[in-house]
């Protein structure tokens, strides 16, 4: 294959009851990332991951470790089958899948790795259960966040945002006419009779929180802390954090980009951007779904893409 490539890895809305399954019980490489995560985490997140419920593993502190390990399985696969991670120009990861890539690439190990995201999701499932009630005793200060759908680049700068009570930011700018609002629901009904007047459909979305905005601080908090003792080594491969939007090699870097993370922004429109302008023609999405797949479609169709979840797309990659 002789493509410039990509590799990158889902976020949190990609799970699925049964993913990774077939792939643990067709290779042994991606039984032993389920097993071990299960060890670091002290239970069967595989059993959750494999058999549900579905609303089990939708929480965040086991939606966000169990993707990574879907990840990481279709990453021990490839390896193992000769495939070097070394051959892809770049590596990212969309919110969570930003953790991914940082194992992926050997900046931290697996269980490094599982054990961080149990703590990010736990932390921000917390966050989330916070919600301030006004004088009326209403929601107007919950914790939501909504996509809007079929804004025009240009008035992205005029969205009617704020980083203060009622917060409403721009979480996710996915791709072109795709981003994603986080805030109190007061800030993004504010923001969503804007929406409407451009012309532009407002979608709340089924979450538990407000993530990648400010009321993620307490979140943003606990992680750090729980980073300050880790060891972050040099990836292999760069990767391009969400909140830069830029390559990024260096330990230290790579550990604040992923510490600021939490409650900034999710520049992924930019990242494909990048991605493109340094020639990247080929672009391999591993792990649960195929959201960035489409994403990279919307964005740039001339690049091509796979999605490896389950274990027909992985062998078409041998």
């Amino acid at each position: 294959m002789t493509d410039k490539k990509a590799l990158v890895f889902p976020g949190q809305g990609s799970q699925k009851v049964g993913m990774g399954q077939a792939l643990a019980q067709h290779f042994p490489e991606a039984a032993q990332v389920f097993d071990e995560v299960d060890e670091v985490l002290g239970y069967k997140l595989s059993a959750i991951c494999f058999d549900g419920p579905e609303d089990r593993l939708r929480q965040t502190h086991h939606a966000q470790p169990a993707l990574m390990a879907v990840s990481m399985a279709v990453v021990r696969v490839l390896e193992a089958r000769g495939i070097d991670l070394s051959s892809f120009s770049f590596m990212a990861g969309h919110s969570l899948g930003e953790f991914t890539a940082l194992c992926a690439s050997g900046v931290l190990t697996l269980a490094q790795t599982a054990r961080l995201l149990d703590i990010r999701g736990r932390a921000m499932q917390e966050a989330s259960e916070v919600t301030r009630e006004d004088e009326s005793g209403g929601d107007a200060y919950k914790g939501v966040m909504a996509a809007v759908i079929g804004l025009e680049a240009a008035l992205l700068d005029d969205l009617p945002v704020s980083h203060t009570a009622p917060v409403c930011v721009l979480a996710n700018d996915n791709a072109a006419g795709q981003v994603v609002l986080s805030g109190h629901q007061q800030g993004l009904d504010k923001a969503k009779d804007w929406v409407l007047a451009q012309g532009a459909r407002f979608v709340p979305l089924p979450v538990s929180g407000a993530f990648h905005s400010p009321l993620m601080d307490a979140a943003s908090a606990r992680l750090s802390e729980a980073l300050e003792s880790e060891t972050f080594l040099a990836p292999r491969v760069p990767i391009i954090t969400n909140v830069s939007a830029a390559p990024q090699t260096d330990p230290a870097t790579l550990k604040k980009h992923i510490k600021q993370q939490v409650t900034g922004r999710v520049r992924w429109r930019e990242t494909m951007d990048v991605m493109r302008m340094h020639g990247i023609t080929y672009v391999v999405e591993a792990g649960a779904g195929r959201v960035l797949c489409g994403l990279f479609k919307r964005q740039h169709p001339d690049i091509q893409v796979a999605a490896a979840g389950d274990v027909a797309s992985v062998e078409a990659l041998f």
